[in-house]
């Protein structure tokens, strides 16, 4: 029975303990932090907060292991009121609905062929109107997090937008009610279920010797010390946020997507009441930092984007909480690189890299999860192993 190591306790190094587990191996986990989770913690209440993106896409690979393992827990999806009370930025005005421009994009030429070599700016400005260009990079803005999407690759851009900017309900969005931390801790009642081994504040500063294959699911900063290797690298998004909580208002909108800026922000609570106190509202924003932008201007202009969104939020306010995001929300793909090209998850002798900015595909954490899951794959076949265990679904 083939022993596994597995640096980092996050979603990444979880999903490859629980897939480890089931073909037979024996796993250690080592999370360097008191806490399980990684950037899928969550803050404790009363405002339950998460450190990366609240979402998931239910139309991908990874989305079926998570319901197959029963980890998922309770999720929802924004119910058909409150889409139809999503609102969209443009040209300076919330709208109800998306612009014309941007629905004949999506909608139509799904099929068409997409370069990798060229930017999206590039490539779409020579087939629809600037002004629509403009608008889908705008909606992408929490997709990406890049102040500058339309210089990355056209594939990389097109193949968000069809997934997840198609105007259709239901939308493939899922929320995991009690934030990202719920699903860390069915993850570790699963794992431990298999006999993993889960050691927190147990910090690895150089890779076990001869003890069998290990895993290596940090941050890439982190695993460029690890490994020894300065070539750990590869671009990523940048955004400001701004979580906070009001009194609660009817008038307050739900989700709204920043068409001219790339913003978002969204009422958490509207469709999760377990993520603030009763009678408040809990809400997020984040706002891509543009080519030398400083945090203080992108959070007024989100600011900007909350006075359109949620009327008088100032004179509400409770509790209020600002941040960057850099480095911590997958990585992008300019023109000439894809998904393929980042760094490898093999990286020979026994060690396999993982995570959000590594070489497998997906969205924003689905690439953690399918990384995970092809590292396990190989570092079980590294050595015999007993016959494959079955599934353990968390109860």
């Amino acid at each position: 029975m083939v022993n596994i190591t597995i640096i980092g306790g996050g979603m990444a190094g979880l999903t490859a303990a629980i897939a480890a587990a089931e073909q037979g191996a024996r796993v250690t986990v080592h999370e360097a932090h008191s806490h399980l989770g990684g950037r899928a913690r969550s803050a404790e209440g009363p405002y339950i907060t998460n450190d990366g993106p609240h979402t998931i896409m239910n139309n991908g690979e990874a989305w079926q292991w998570l319901i197959s393992r029963g980890v998922a827990g309770h999720y929802v999806r924004l119910s058909f009121h409150e889409w139809t009370r999503m609102r969209f930025r443009h040209q300076g005005r919330l709208r109800m609905t998306l612009p014309p421009g941007y629905m004949r994009m999506t909608l139509l030429g799904r099929d068409r062929p997409v370069p990798v070599d060229e930017s999206f700016q590039d490539w779409a400005s020579k087939i629809f109107p600037q002004q629509t260009v403009d608008e889908a990079l705008g909606f992408l803005g929490p997709i990406v997090f890049h102040g500058d999407p339309g210089t990355l690759s056209a594939a990389f851009i097109w193949e968000r937008l069809l997934r997840v900017g198609t105007p259709k309900f239901p939308l493939p969005s899922r929320y995991f009610i009690g934030g990202w931390g719920t699903v860390v801790d069915r993850m570790a009642r699963v794992a431990r279920r298999h006999g993993v081994v889960i050691e927190t504040g147990s910090r690895i500063t150089e890779l076990p010797v001869g003890d069998g294959p290990v895993i290596v699911a940090t941050s890439l900063a982190a695993a460029r010390g690890l490994l020894g290797d300065s070539t750990l690298e590869w671009p990523s998004g940048t955004a400001a946020l701004l979580d906070m909580a009001v009194t609660h208002s009817k008038k307050d909108g739900n989700v709204t997507f920043d068409m001219d800026e790339g913003g978002f922000t969204s009422q958490y609570s509207d469709h999760d009441p377990s993520l603030a106190p009763e009678g408040e509202a809990l809400f997020q924003g984040a706002m891509p930092l543009r080519p030398g932008e400083h945090k203080a201007q992108a959070i007024e202009r989100l600011e900007g984007l909350f006075d359109l969104t949620t009327p008088g939020w100032r004179a509400r306010m409770l509790w209020r909480r600002e941040g960057v995001s850099r480095g911590r929300t997958g990585a992008v793909d300019y023109p000439g690189h894809t998904w393929r090209q980042r760094p490898a998850i093999d990286r020979g002798d026994g060690v396999y890299l993982i995570g959000d900015s590594v070489a497998a595909p997906g969205i924003l954490a689905e690439t953690s999860i399918n990384s995970a899951l092809k590292a396990a794959r190989l570092a079980v076949r590294a050595r015999p192993v007993t016959a494959p265990r079955p599934a353990v679904p968390v109860r």
